[in-house]
């Protein structure tokens, strides 16, 4: 009596055996070439905003690092040229250094042009904004690197997991129909593995959405800190000195 009722079937359509069976690995060995296709465009996606993430994170801490000091740095030389050397040994990716070098070079160029059609139809002060501000574009740019992927990954990685699950479900209804077993059990299994997929996609969306937040927040800080260096460098090499010194210094001559 006791072996009889052992092999009695559960309600998923079999046996204790066959419910241990199902799963994550139950669900890679059902899967067809849509599913195939769709896992791994999910787990590319997250490699992708997981090198980003990682990316990002590092250049931000440099940036935070770094930031101050070059500026504090700039300001505290007494002599300019000096100042600019500095500002020639930073990183290529330190972007404030780079402002400060394209504005040196605006000033000085225009300096030796003096009495040319350049100096007639730009002063100093528009032609040092007018470099200032594609700099500053240029940097905050370079800023973005990556944040594209994230918003994209973010955006589209449940849907491509819902794919993978609605695939997953249309296939296992065919399972269920060529059975010719339709309770409950039968169908609970295969659908809660079609699901996985909706799980995956979430999992690869939400770190990337938070990715995207985090860093679009921290580029606004720097970008607000690029703007205020950039209006003091406008001031001293248009006019010699920066807003609330004293006495003017001799321009940048390079």
């Amino acid at each position: 009596m006791l072996q009889e009722t052992s092999n009695i079937p559960t309600p998923g359509g079999g046996n204790a055996a066959g419910l241990q069976q199902m799963g994550f690995a139950d669900m890679l060995t059902h899967m067809d070439a849509v599913g195939w296709i769709v896992l791994i465009t999910l787990l590319i996606m997250s490699a992708m905003s997981i090198y980003w993430i990682i990316f990002n994170f590092f250049k931000n801490m440099r940036l935070r690092g770094s930031s101050d000091r070059v500026i504090t740095t700039f300001w505290e030389t007494a002599n300019a040229q000096d100042a600019i050397r500095f500002m020639e040994e930073q990183g290529k990716s330190e972007p404030f250094s780079k402002v400060a070098l394209d504005a040196a070079q605006a000033a000085a160029h225009h300096q030796r042009h003096e009495g040319s059609r350049l100096v007639e139809s730009l002063n100093r002060s528009e032609f040092v904004d007018r470099a200032l501000r594609q700099a500053v574009t240029r940097e905050s740019l370079r800023l973005e690197s990556g944040l594209t992927v994230l918003a994209t990954v973010g955006s589209t990685a449940p849907f491509v997991g819902l794919l993978g699950t609605v695939w997953g479900i249309y296939r296992a209804l065919i399972r269920i129909g060529a059975s010719g077993q339709a309770d409950i059990g039968a169908v609970a299994g295969p659908v809660g593995e079609a699901l996985i997929m909706t799980a995956i996609g979430l999992g690869v969306a939400i770190p990337a959405v938070l990715g995207y937040n985090f860093f679009t927040r921290t580029n606004r800080i720097t970008n607000n800190k690029l703007d205020t260096f950039a209006h003091d460098l406008h001031d001293f090499f248009a006019t010699g000195s920066r807003v609330g010194e004293a006495a003017p210094v001799a321009p940048v001559n390079r």
